[in-house]
């Protein structure tokens, strides 16, 4: 090669460098993360090269080979079990609630991250009501059903998520 051919290379080199780091300054990535399961999609090509590309709250993520705009993974509803339940490895062995299987989230288990079944039945007391006060809250049946630490107790409207007593 010349070195005419040389330095031009090397200046797109530097404005795509440089272009990347406009890009995070202009476009902030979105929240939510790219999901760890590709479902077997292996597309070689770029797609995408930052979330901005991506359309709604759809990520620009790894898909193996490529990169593509995806759905970022959602948080699952439940609460982990105490660190106590279950001593396991030192390691990181999930990331985020992306990674488990089924109903099981990303837990610490006291010394990393794993897998972990949901707890049945979310730790504290449903409140006494005074049935026909108040508006009726999300109806549900199980505490998993419930966001956050809220526990599905019985109320006027049948039976709602509602904020418990700590025991």
């Amino acid at each position: 090669m010349t070195a005419r051919v040389c330095g031009l290379l090397i200046a797109v080199v530097f404005l795509l460098r440089e272009s990347t780091h406009l890009d995070a300054e202009l476009y902030p990535e979105k929240p939510g993360m790219c999901p760890s399961d590709h479902l077997g999609v292996r597309a070689c090509d770029e797609m995408c090269s930052h979330d901005h590309n991506c359309p709604n709250d759809q990520k620009c993520c790894s898909n193996g080979c490529g990169h593509q705009c995806m759905a970022p993974y959602k948080e699952k509803p439940g609460v982990c079990p105490s660190k106590a339940v279950r001593i396991g490895a030192c390691d990181e062995l999930c990331s985020h609630d992306g990674e488990c299987p089924n109903y099981e989230k990303c837990c610490s288990n006291g010394c990393g991250h794993q897998c972990m079944d949901l707890l049945k039945e979310k730790p504290g007391l449903c409140p006494m009501r005074f049935y026909g006060v108040g508006p009726c809250g999300a109806l549900c049946i199980y505490d998993l059903e419930c966001p956050n630490d809220e526990k599905c107790c019985r109320s006027a409207c049948g039976r709602e998520c509602t904020s418990p007593f700590k025991v």
